[in-house]
């Protein structure tokens, strides 16, 4: 399982790149391997906003489908639309594939993550 050290994590499996008051969210992949090959993401509209928590998409494999909750309030400023045509690059590489860039809305909802180190014990306590 593959863990960046500059991202940070969420419970549920997304990831946050932050870039100074944006961001880019993700699965990790940890989620997509559980999920298996993927065959559809719906992704927001650009300009939709969302509140911390909030399903702000849902990807679906030949497993399952799965809701993904936004780990941190903002507004959506662009979305991965490659995933439209090809939803498995998520599983060739769920880092550099990511579902949407965001306005960031509250910078003190980044402390509610967890870094690389605390996602690895996180995901070791899941299996």
């Amino acid at each position: 399982m593959k863990i960046l050290k500059d991202l940070l994590y969420t419970k549920d499996h997304e990831w946050v790149k932050v870039q100074g008051n944006e961001a880019y969210i993700g699965i990790t992949d940890y989620a997509q391997h559980a999920l298996g090959d993927i065959v559809f993401v719906d992704l927001p509209e650009i300009g939709q906003e969302f509140e911390a928590g909030d399903n702000f998409s849902a990807v679906e494999s030949v497993k399952a489908a799965s809701d993904i909750y936004i780990p941190i309030s903002g507004k959506i400023l662009n979305i991965n639309e490659a995933l439209s045509d090809d939803p498995a690059l998520i599983n060739q590489d769920p880092y550099e594939n990511w579902l949407v860039l965001i306005e960031i809305k509250d910078e003190s909802q980044l402390n509610d993550l967890m870094n690389s180190e605390e996602y690895e014990i996180h995901c070791k306590k899941e299996d």
